[in-house]
């Protein structure tokens, strides 16, 4: 069995692939470009990949293939109708980054929300010292508590981020992708909108969701209001969020992921790059060290189970 792993520089270069070896013959390849990826995969059985997108135009010469293992839990890069009509296995990984992505969430909604950058600067350039004054207070900031946070997806990662919010004293507002139980805090979208004074996004991108935050919806929020995007970025239309933040409406912006990555030089997010109110990460907030581990041991998992005729975390079926 061959197993192809086309993208690992996505993974981190501090992944250690070697247990893969114990399931096939393994090439390893730090980056595939779209006229490499035919050659790489045409004799492959096993196909693992992060972002690459594999579709009828680029898997019709893989005549091999058996099984496609992503190794995150977004699969939209990947064509399952085709995978379904010609018996290629798809599997996904679950949870394995639940911890990180929250953590980051919370990190980017504390920060913009404490100005800690701001302070950390005054600081850093020699402003207090050189002010003579025990304590500087500005910009003013508030605190988290009793304020009112919209989460939008409440799987996995919007309820972890639901109960670290909630043991910090905020409110909670809850718009679940799923509607696979009733919570009594549950609001439709656009009442979250208009209610929330913090609103982070913990949503898949899908036909339903894309464009999901536009600007009629951000009209609606309430003024300086702080956004969270860290699950896909077309969910959100990135240049009415750049509006929002010139105009004010919002207050603070946090953006892990956006609609081309990397980000392009024409994205709109350059026009705010110097704005002290926004936090912009390179898709990094589900990437902590433990949960890369977690999800290279769950892709094991997965192929391992394949060979012996399972179907785990299967999203093809």
């Amino acid at each position: 069995m061959q197993i192809v792993i086309l993208d690992a520089n996505t993974l981190g270069d501090d992944m250690d692939f070697s247990m893969f070896d114990k399931l096939g013959k393994v090439k390893i390849y730090s980056s595939t470009s779209s006229a490499q990826l035919e050659e790489r995969i045409k004799d492959a059985s096993v196909i693992v990949v992060n972002k690459i997108r594999l579709n009828e135009s680029n898997l019709a010469l893989a005549d091999k293939l058996k099984l496609i293992c992503v190794t995150a839990t977004g699969y939209d890069n990947i064509d399952i109708n085709y995978c379904w009509r010609n018996e290629i296995a798809v599997c996904n990984v679950c949870g394995y980054s639940t911890a990180s992505v929250s953590q980051i969430t919370v990190s980017m909604v504390l920060s913009l929300m404490t100005h800690l950058s701001e302070f950390n600067d005054y600081v850093k350039d020699g402003s207090y010292t050189e002010g003579g004054v025990q304590n500087h207070l500005k910009p003013y900031f508030n605190e988290l508590a009793g304020k009112t946070w919209g989460i939008i997806g409440y799987g996995n990662i919007g309820s972890q981020v639901g109960r670290v919010a909630s043991a910090m004293g905020a409110l909670l507002l809850i718009n679940p992708h799923k509607r696979l139980k009733e919570y009594g805090n549950m609001v439709d979208l656009d009442e979250l909108c208009r209610r929330s004074d913090i609103i982070s996004v913990h949503v898949p991108l899908t036909a339903e969701t894309k464009n999901m935050i536009d600007e009629k919806r951000i009209n609606m929020m309430k003024d300086g209001v702080v956004f969270i995007n860290v699950s896909r970025g077309a969910v959100a239309d990135e240049e009415a969020l750049v509006s929002g933040v010139e105009s004010g409406k919002i207050g603070g912006l946090g953006i892990d992921v956006y609609s081309s990555e990397p980000m392009t030089s024409d994205s709109p997010y350059n026009r705010i790059l110097h704005r002290k109110n926004v936090i912009l990460t390179p898709h990094m907030a589900w990437g902590a060290y433990e949960a890369r581990r977690r999800c290279m041991n769950e892709v094991y998992k997965n192929i391992e189970t394949f060979i012996m005729g399972g179907k785990r975390n299967r999203v093809d079926v």
